[in-house]
């Protein structure tokens, strides 16, 4: 009687769980682990330190690839004898397409098209680079170089990303500084290559190699990606419920002026260091590869005290106020020796802030299948603000009458202000405490 009255229990039992199985199954189609109970990532071990190193070589493409613009400039003014604001549309519009495209990228990667996408991503890169080298006319150029290529790297931009976040929680903020440091690492590689390849082979078959070498780092970061999260094959584009969250909005408010004024920096320290210092232009370039570089051990550093002490977005708002501080600190330089440490401080300033401008979104996104696309509406939102930046500066020192004055101190005022929208998305995230680590 013990034995049967246990089978029927059993039997009880088991039919109770599969009916709870078939109405889970019903219930919680297509739903993946969103809260802090269920969203468990590994935070370590080698495959998910292996898709930080696929963050780190597209990101290595995808910003270090733009900045040899400043490389092409200098050819293309020498060459095609066009006026350089006529040749800085090019470069401007790349990576305003760079950070326009990534709403859609993002949304492809939250959707489960994580390979596909970067593989379309590569293939308009590498090909816009090859026509590049062959183009001979402004408007080849501009399709080629500022349309096709630009695509392509903010196609490539968001999958990463939104992997990343899916394997880390504790280690969040680091892991995406590390993977950002592949921007300063490619910030160097790429304009040291065309640079000097250049004297050596020419024009034309320096920007195939460069061409290759995204090649090959594109296919890499492609082996190596491995999603994790179940796809979020239902979802509008746009997510406008997040504009109607105040951290969100002020976050965005605050990215959108620091990327308004922090390509001032890039596009102008050459010319400055040429035209009021008397550095030679190969000496210009060696300026911006030094800021460049600097920028690359203040990502991991940035990313570690955030993850440690400071938490993402109060490191984020700090390092913008540092990269303020310096933008106004450039007004005082006179000098070779001044050029050359005002290069150092800027660029550990910008990898600071740049290193964890990704971790901070991350913290305000409780779930993790979303990142690709809040972020990517973020950047098509600060595409705007690049695109829009150092024309902005252009017109100043214009109306200066060739005066970098004026154009120092609204970059300066524009950061800190960014810094004290950040600091009020923080305020809107967590009230007035100010010892919490968000």
């Amino acid at each position: 009687m013990a034995l049967e009255a246990d089978l029927e229990k059993t039997a009880h039992t088991g039919n109770r769980v599969a009916t709870l199985d078939n109405a889970s199954a019903s219930d919680v189609k297509d739903v993946a682990p969103t809260d802090e109970e269920e969203f468990q990532p590994p935070d370590g071990g080698l495959t998910a330190w292996s898709q930080v190193l696929a963050g780190c070589l597209v990101n290595m493409l995808s910003w270090g690839y733009p900045s040899t613009f400043g490389v092409y400039q200098l050819y293309y003014r020498d060459t095609l004898k066009l006026p350089e604001a006529q040749i800085s549309w090019i470069g401007s519009l790349q990576t305003f397409l760079a950070f326009a495209t990534c709403t859609f990228s993002g949304r492809l990667a939250d959707a489960g098209f994580m390979k596909s996408t970067m593989a379309v991503g590569s293939f308009l890169t590498v090909f816009g680079s090859f026509i590049t080298s062959v183009a001979t006319e402004y408007w080849q150029i501009f399709l080629a170089q500022g349309v096709c290529t630009g695509l392509g790297l903010g196609i490539i931009f968001m999958p990463p990303l939104a992997v990343i976040n899916s394997y880390f929680k504790a280690k969040r903020s680091f892991a995406l500084a590390i993977a950002a440091t592949g921007t300063g690492i490619g910030s160097v590689v790429f304009p040291a290559l065309v640079q000097y390849l250049i004297p050596q082979i020419g024009f034309p078959w320096a920007v195939r190699c460069s061409a290759f070498v995204a090649l090959f780092l594109a296919v890499a970061a492609i082996l190596l990606l491995r999603p994790r999260l179940k796809p979020r094959k239902l979802g509008p584009l746009v997510e406008w419920e997040a504009f109607k969250e105040g951290p969100y909005v002020l976050y965005t408010l605050g990215s959108f002026l620091f990327f308004w004024a922090l390509y001032f920096g890039f596009f102008y320290i050459n010319a400055y260091a040429r035209n009021f210092i008397g550095f030679s232009t190969m000496d210009s370039v060696q300026l911006l590869l030094i800021t460049n570089g600097l920028s690359v051990p203040s990502r991991p550093l940035i990313g570690f005290l955030a993850d440690r002490y400071m938490g993402p977005i109060n490191a984020f708002t700090t390092a913008t106020l540092f990269l303020g501080v310096m933008l106004f600190a450039w007004i005082g330089v006179g000098t070779r020796t001044g050029m050359y440490v005002f290069s150092v401080f800027f660029g550990l300033a910008n990898g600071a802030a740049q290193g964890v401008f990704v971790g901070s979104l991350a913290s305000l996104t409780k779930d993790p299948r979303k990142m690709g696309t809040r972020f990517g509406m973020v950047c098509t939102i600060v595409a705007f603000a690049t695109l829009a930046g150092p024309p902005t500066a252009g017109a100043i020192i214009d109306r200066s009458g060739g005066s970098y004055l004026w154009a120092q101190v609204w970059a300066g005022l524009v950061i800190v202000l960014s810094s004290l929208v950040l600091a009020a998305a923080r305020c809107a995230a967590t009230g007035y405490r100010f010892k919490i680590k968000i």
